[in-house]
């Protein structure tokens, strides 16, 4: 911590010793309401920031999840609350979030999850274009060594890295026409081999 984070520390802190102070002077005829409310206050205050530190698990549990279906060579995966379809797949070991566009030819890796996998995009030469709902972007072609969905094991996926901003990384019809049948049926998309 440098000398301006101390001194503010410091400073938050006689402030805040202050305030208390005149505040329980102010109230010292009723102090245990007081305390009462202070406590309820400082549940909800503790409640909210474990609910923010958990958003993540209690999000992943709320929301749907893919279903594998190994033997028969099947899964499953859930319509989301936002109108998309999303899937987890290993990608040369990492586990990367795709949401699935059977509108998009190609499959697609945003810059970040290119580099979780171990994919650098500061190496790579984006020479390709994609027409995309949000104009033309840059894109560069990979090669994806090792691709595990389900029971489902690839290697030598086409690829591209873009070289644009993306929230996530889209599964495109060049992986999805792996499989035998693609169907979306009562809000859940089927895909089997």
């Amino acid at each position: 911590m440098s000398a301006d984070d101390t001194a503010n520390l410091l400073y938050l802190s006689l402030l805040g010793s202050v305030l208390i102070f005149w505040f329980l002077v102010q109230n010292r005829r009723s102090l245990g309401k007081v305390l009462q409310h202070a406590a309820i206050w400082a549940l909800i205050f503790l409640g909210a920031i474990a609910v923010v530190g958990l958003w993540d698990d209690i999000r992943q549990t709320v929301a749907p999840r893919q279903t594998v279906f190994a033997e028969q060579g099947r899964i499953e995966i859930p319509l989301s609350s936002d109108g998309h379809y999303y899937a987890t797949l290993n990608i040369n070991g990492q586990p990367v979030r795709f949401m699935i566009d059977t509108g998009a030819t190609g499959t697609v890796l945003s810059r970040d999850d290119a580099t979780r996998v171990g994919i650098s995009p500061d190496d790579m030469a984006f020479f390709s274009t994609a027409i995309t709902a949000n104009g033309t972007v840059r894109t560069a072609p990979v090669v994806l060594a090792n691709v595990d969905f389900g029971p489902f094991s690839d290697q030598g996926v086409n690829a591209y890295v873009n070289d644009s901003e993306m929230r996530d990384s889209l599964l495109g019809m060049s992986y999805l026409n792996r499989f035998d049948r693609l169907e979306i049926s009562n809000g859940r998309m089927v895909l089997e081999r």
